[in-house]
């Protein structure tokens, strides 16, 4: 765990490292008019300033609705709340907010002691005479979008607040700082919670509570987008070790075709494939790598509907939900090299199809070798949109990285993935997954996913409401 330049800086000098990482953050909470506002600044208050606000989870912006925004009483509330807070030596328990870790420099300096066109104090840090560690809290009225506050990580004691015309206006803003750590909501309305989890981009996601505090397995973690280096795969999760971990494939021993189907246009479409390549000429695919394949679709679909499609609960808590799900690569490559076999090119389309991403597979005019990416093209036609063929070089696929036109690469396995690739991806942050191609759903799967975890306070001051005689006991 650290900054994201300084994840950045080491695969810039060594392309190759698998790196995992969990970096920075500019979390935000989003305060709608349809929040509990003294409960929206409680849980504010102890998600901004607790640890002097330097935890990487900590909320350092809070996104307004216009009607709170210029609510004075919500206003008022918060600056006095902010100022009561205890400010003094961590051995002192009547502290809320002790020293930092170090002294302010660079851009938590700045923010401490700046204003931007726009921004008033409304609460101004105060550094104590006797110990240069300590501030009081601050808080930045008017923040701009596009400007130094909104877009930069603060490791301390620093909230800015902005306006937003709507919910939809205030995702917006969540997700143009390009980070994606934690995030949190404030609001009693079921359709806006819903409209946030589906659009934000943030890898821990709270809802009517603080957005500290991550629990192991109850709420893995780990970010999006410059929060996160690797695959995705969340920290404190059951999937963690997996990207650890090599596994290799027995030949000797081809799984089953599993009989769990995936009840959607995706699982039509697989077995469709399935059944052409029953057919399939022998000098396109092998009739051992086609049987593989038909085995591999079934395990990709059994896994995709016992584990990658639902949403898990370990410990079903009275009053909390907490949600480990799944969300599909957007886009994803496909890229093949000459020495892939039939096997490892089509096995890796039919597992992006099953998890539901849109594929591109992508092929390079300088190999030599036929693929079976003619035959697969046809044999897709039905899927459309979903999927598309591409010729291009390592130096028109490494624009493409460049230009942010893919969010992921499927290589087949380590050996082939060009230096030329690696670096640029290093320069980017994108990642490459690479692990041997797995006829088995619950490891190849993995690659083509994100992990998110959804923290839901339900009850309101204890009360349960219209879920009071749910049962709530724990599955795993």
């Amino acid at each position: 765990t650290g900054g994201t330049e300084t994840a950045l800086t080491m695969l810039r000098h060594r392309p190759e490292t698998r790196l995992l990482a969990e970096t920075g953050g500019k979390n935000a909470t989003i305060v709608t008019a349809m929040a509990d506002r003294d409960q929206a600044i409680k849980h504010v208050l102890h998600s901004a300033f607790g640890h002097a606000g330097q935890k990487c989870s900590a909320t350092s912006l809070l996104i307004l609705e216009t009607e709170v925004f210029n609510d004075p009483k919500f206003k008022q509330n918060l600056c006095d709340a902010v100022s009561s807070l205890h400010v003094d030596s961590a051995w002192n328990l009547k502290t809320k907010v002790g020293p930092m870790i170090r002294q302010p420099s660079g851009e938590l300096e700045t923010a401490l002691k700046e204003l931007e066109p726009g921004e008033s104090w409304a609460v101004m840090p105060r550094r104590s005479p006797a110990n240069r560690h300590l501030y009081s809290p601050a808080v930045k009225w008017g923040v701009q979008p596009g400007s130094f506050t909104h877009k930069t990580e603060f490791f301390g004691p620093v909230l800015g607040v902005m306006r937003a015309d709507n919910l939809d206006h205030a995702i917006d803003l969540v997700n143009a700082t390009g980070f994606g750590l934690t995030s949190g909501l404030e609001s009693l309305d079921d359709r806006e919670q819903e409209l946030w989890k589906d659009q934000i981009r943030a890898g821990n996601l709270y809802v009517n509570r603080g957005t500290t505090g991550a629990v192991v397995l109850r709420q893995p973690f780990g970010g999006m987008g410059k929060s996160a280096f690797g695959p995705g795969i969340k920290a404190g999760g059951p999937n963690y070790v997996a990207q650890l971990m090599r596994f290799e494939f027995d030949a000797d021993k081809i799984p089953s075709s599993s009989s769990v189907e995936i009840e959607n246009e995706n699982g039509e479409q697989l077995r469709g494939l399935a059944e052409r390549l029953a057919t399939v000429d022998s000098a396109i695919v092998r009739s051992d790598d086609r049987d593989k394949l038909v085995a591999a679709i079934g395990s990709y679909q059994h896994w995709f509907t016992t584990e990658f499609a639902g949403e898990h609960d370990h410990f079903r808590l009275i009053g909390q939900d907490n949600f480990r799900r799944y969300l599909p690569i957007r886009e994803i490559r496909i890229r093949v090299h000459k020495d892939d076999s039939p096997f490892e090119t089509i096995a890796r389309v039919c597992a992006a199809k099953a998890a539901g991403c849109r594929i591109t597979v992508s092929t390079n005019p300088d190999s030599l070798n036929p693929q079976p990416t003619g035959w697969l093209d046809a044999a897709t036609d039905s899927w459309a949109a979903s999927i598309e063929f591409v010729e291009e070089t390592d130096e028109q696929l490494a624009t493409v990285i460049r230009d942010g036109h893919t969010l992921r690469i499927r290589y087949a396995c380590p050996e082939r993935v060009p230096r030329s690739i690696r670096q640029v991806a290093a320069e980017t942050g994108l990642y490459l997954a690479d692990t041997p191609v797995m006829p088995n759903g619950r490891v190849e799967l993995l690659w083509y996913f994100e992990e998110q975890s959804i923290s839901d306070n339900y009850h309101r001051y204890g009360n349960l409401g219209v879920r009071s005689d749910e049962q709530r006991i724990a599955t795993a």
